[in-house]
């Protein structure tokens, strides 16, 4: 049985994703920063059977990071395959009127925290003889997004370092690679207004915006590409072409 270890699991990309690698087979280790009860209601729904365990940590820090590896192992296993998709975002604004602390925390939590993860995961994913691992990203990393600055950066940033490390990790046959989300209705975009919503779905050439399902779908789709490694997976309604 593989062994998946999914941050950010209480976040409706997290979950989505879990109840995805849950009816594929996979046992599940899942992380959450906040939000118990979201976390512990995903685990309550997952298919019965599913051999999960709940890890609470805090992604930033190495040693909460080095925790979750551990208690993992000794749970379930050595990882196959991390899915990192906790995040963290501001609401829109001029970069004038970002405080320097929240830009320290969005690019600790975005760009520090899935490295930490990665460097985590090496050694459980060698023990293996390879395996893959996923990150979310944003189309605001390819393109970058006014009043999205800070962002934009970080995300752009973690593209940047997923490129890398799949050419560092490919001679271990450890595939890495991203997802990259348009707007997916979530508490972490709850600042934006209906307007704002219709304003989204206009600008996106297939009309919808993304369903949490269809991120897990890519997700799972790099879980098992055994060529696939380095790439930026759009999932966006068209939005960047």
């Amino acid at each position: 049985m593989k062994i998946a270890l999914v941050t950010g699991a209480s976040g409706v990309i997290g979950g989505a994703c879990a109840r995805a690698l849950a009816q594929r087979g996979y046992a599940l280790s899942l992380q959450y920063s906040t939000h118990p009860q979201a976390a512990e209601a995903l685990l309550a729904g997952l298919p019965a059977g599913t051999p999960a365990c709940l890890l609470q940590g805090d992604i930033t820090r190495n040693s909460d990071v080095l925790a979750l590896f551990a208690d993992t192992r000794a749970r379930l296993g050595y990882v196959d395959l991390l899915v990192n998709c906790a995040g963290a975002a501001l609401p829109q604004g001029l970069l004038t009127d970002v405080a320097e602390a929240d830009m320290d925390r969005i690019l600790s939590v975005n760009v520090k925290g899935p490295m930490l993860l990665t460097r985590a995961a090496i050694p459980h994913l060698m023990k293996k003889g390879g395996g893959a691992i996923v990150h979310i990203s944003s189309m605001w990393g390819i393109t970058g997004g006014s009043c999205e600055a800070v962002y934009s950066a970080s995300k752009g940033a973690l593209n940047a370092f997923v490129k890398a490390m799949a050419k560092e990790l490919a001679p271990a046959s450890i595939r890495v690679n991203a997802v990259a989300p348009g707007l997916v209705p979530s508490p972490m975009n709850a600042c934006l207004s209906e307007t704002d919503l219709s304003a989204f779905r206009s600008d996106t050439p297939l009309g919808s915006l993304i369903e949490p399902d269809e991120v897990a779908r890519a997700v799972c789709y790099l879980s098992e590409a055994g060529m696939v490694t380095g790439q930026i997976l759009s999932v966006d309604g068209g939005m960047v072409i």
